[in-house]
């Protein structure tokens, strides 16, 4: 059975910027999607912020199994109550990406539990050149991948970035004025993988990269977790039981053990 991918898009940059129709006339979330759907283990679906609950029902999430995100300028747009319905999935067993800007959406916040705030800086025109280098080499993410790669123009992301430290530093970007930041992580939470990645600017063709393309691929085949739903709330948030064990039991236990 094929990896059930549901890519979210905000899909309001491309409505109104002519750069952004221009390297994304169907909608970045499309161009993802398509990149995923490449790799015959993976059946990849999109919707958007203007879809009712933004497409994130609970029956859509009961058929995700690894949730990518890309967000922007529509952050605060996002319905709260799908935010806490999509935190919950993931402690249940989905995998979650977050992609470039989506470090400072609700769910990522969410998730992280920490400001998740960085410096940038976006030339007009041009952007940064930027240099990925991959730092786990033998990391399921950098499958296929040479020791570094390189895109053109790109908006910068330096650090510090806000964010807890994570499980895994798969990459670090380097900027060609200088900065460097943290730019694949890799979390646990609850029975969710959870991975974020830095580049994807909406001004520039990043997700046409074919280095980027195979960064999403592995990405998604990372996250999931094939193992059956578990429910959110593993350890009850309850009294426990008031008998102790007897005495003589426990010595005997003790006493087994020897």
């Amino acid at each position: 059975m094929p990896i059930r991918v549901t890519v979210y898009g905000e899909n309001l940059h491309e409505q109104k910027d002519a750069i952004v129709q221009a390297h994304y006339p169907n909608g970045m979330h499309t161009t993802i999607a398509d990149a995923l759907n490449r790799d015959p283990q993976i059946k990849a679906s999109t919707v958007t912020l203007q879809e009712p609950e933004h497409g994130l029902t609970e029956q859509k999430l009961a058929e995700t199994d690894v949730l990518f995100w890309w967000g922007h300028m529509g952050h605060e747009q996002v319905q709260d109550a799908v935010v806490e319905r999509i935190t919950q999935a993931v402690w249940r067993g989905m995998g979650a990406v977050f992609l470039h800007s989506a470090h400072f959406s609700k769910p990522f916040k969410r998730l992280m539990g920490t400001p998740c705030n960085l410096k940038w800086r976006n030339i007009a025109g041009t952007g940064d050149r930027e240099r990925i280098w991959v730092t786990s080499r033998n990391h399921p993410i950098a499958a296929g991948l040479p020791e570094y790669f390189e895109q053109e123009a790109d908006e910068m992301y330096g650090e510090p970035f806000g964010v807890p430290e994570p499980l895994e530093t798969v990459f670090i970007s380097w900027f060609s004025g200088g900065e460097v930041f943290r730019s694949g992580l890799t979390y646990k939470r609850g029975a969710g993988n959870v991975f974020y990645f830095r580049p994807g600017d909406q001004e520039y063709p990043t997700y046409h990269n074919a280095h980027i393309q195979q960064v999403l691929i592995n990405a998604a085949k990372w996250a999931h977790n094939p193992a059956a739903r578990l429910s959110a709330e593993v350890a009850l948030n309850a009294p426990c039981c008031n008998e102790l064990i007897p005495e003589a039991r426990f010595a005997a236990g003790k006493a087994a053990a020897k």
